[in-house]
């Protein structure tokens, strides 16, 4: 019963027949947007790419970040190795 314009490629050959009906019909039948909402969007989206800046503090919040996974990548190593109180 699986055709080539099946939604899944991985559906099942023995698939029910109403299931396959039902997908292509969910599929056709898919909503879409008014071109007039998707063009106003699309211009306030791209309008408001620019307005858009870097936190103040982007080099601060980095290293805080960085400091922060590399102590609990070596909390961890440390865990594994057995060391620590962490380690049994």
């Amino acid at each position: 019963m699986n055709r080539d314009r099946d939604i899944r490629a991985d559906l099942e050959p023995d698939a029910p027949e109403e299931l396959i009906r039902l997908a292509e019909r969910l599929q056709q039948e898919r909503p879409v947007p008014a071109a007039a909402f998707r063009g106003d969007l699309r211009r306030r989206l791209l309008s408001s790419g620019a307005q858009h800046s870097r936190p103040k503090r982007l080099r601060l919040l980095i290293c805080a970040y960085a400091s922060t996974g590399s102590a609990l990548l070596l909390i961890g190593a440390a865990s594994a190795a057995g060391v620590g109180p962490l380690g049994a």
